[in-house]
């Protein structure tokens, strides 16, 4: 495994712009993360709105043809928009290939009936709102694991604890993952270590956050970073390719999470969104396969986490009160 602290790989235009006497100034290399996953490896990939068995087989057979690795695949609509079956079929498909299935948790606060979250300050967000969207969220995760899931989204503080305190007690297997979502994702170095010690196995952070944001964030937490190198225009459409290599020296241990501008928005999936579903579920791989080729190029591919690990390694938690 390459030393964080080693010479950095080649940047891009920096030969080129160094004979041109326009050379950036060398990397600081105490901003470079500390922290790698168990098992070795400073990143791995996430191919996310994967909605279905459907446009899951998209995604392989994509990624198949392109030689994209995925270590986990995630869905945005919520174990509640698929049956049994469906989800069955999901975890099968995942687990021969040694990928990690992330399904959302619930009903969220912007599709009940809350008028708040309708409004320009968007109330609550996300969040979900009473009792009853919280006792959704633990149905979802108490059914989707049953059926052999082993990662869940979330996108509540409190739904986070109380899974989080599910799985101490046994009620969620052990070896669940649980996942924040960028939705809710925190903009700080302050929150995020609240969200480790909530339960997060990972966490997704906006994807206009900058380079100095990583770096702070690393400063006071190890728990792996989930990072959009190209948004959804709903979270704000920002594509970050030429950054990869950067952002995994600030934010290591990183899921790099190919998504895509410029695309319909997909969730509640129905079949009505077919077809613009499996379209954008394609070229999302193939996005992938741009932003590692750009990797490769600066020589900055050495340090994949190896195919098939998925756990996150010892994480700092409140403790749970008995």
């Amino acid at each position: 495994m390459t030393d964080a602290s080693a010479q950095a790989p080649r940047r891009p235009g920096e030969q080129a712009l160094t004979a041109l006497g326009l050379g950036a100034p060398a990397l600081d290399p105490a901003d470079a993360s500390p922290h790698v996953f168990p098992g070795g490896g400073r990143w791995r990939t996430e191919i996310p709105s994967c909605e279905g068995p459907e446009a899951l087989a998209v995604v392989l057979k994509e990624a198949s043809r392109l030689d994209v690795p995925i270590h986990r695949i995630s869905q945005g609509s919520g174990v509640w928009m698929l049956s049994d079956a469906e989800v069955t079929e999901m975890v099968e498909a995942t687990a021969e290939r040694d990928i990690e299935l992330c399904l959302f948790t619930g009903p969220r606060g912007t599709w009940d009936i809350g008028g708040s979250t309708h409004t320009d300050s968007r109330g609550a967000g996300l969040r979900a709102r009473g009792h009853d969207a919280v006792a959704g969220c633990v149905e979802d995760a108490v059914r989707a694991t049953e059926l052999g899931v082993r990662c869940l989204l979330v996108a509540d503080e409190g739904v986070l604890w109380t899974l989080h305190r599910a799985r101490a007690a046994g009620l969620l297997p052990a070896d669940t993952t649980l996942k924040v979502s960028a939705l809710v994702g925190p903009v700080n170095p302050a929150s995020y270590a609240v969200y480790e010690r909530l339960g997060a196995d990972s966490v997704n952070v906006p994807s206009d956050l900058t380079l100095a944001h990583l770096t702070e964030i690393r400063r006071v937490s190890a728990a792996p970073m989930d990072m959009y190198i190209e948004a959804p225009d709903d979270l704000g459409g920002y594509v970050r390719m030429y950054e990869v290599a950067e952002l995994i020296r600030r934010g290591a241990p990183l899921y790099l999470k190919f998504g895509l501008a410029k695309a319909p928005a997909i969730y509640p999936y129905g079949h009505q969104l077919r077809d613009v579903t499996l379209a954008t579920a394609k070229e999302r791989v193939r996005r992938g396969r741009l932003a590692l080729d750009l990797l490769a190029r600066h020589g900055a591919d050495a340090d994949m986490a190896p195919l098939g690990s998925r756990l996150p390694g010892d994480l700092n938690r409140f403790d749970i009160p008995s």
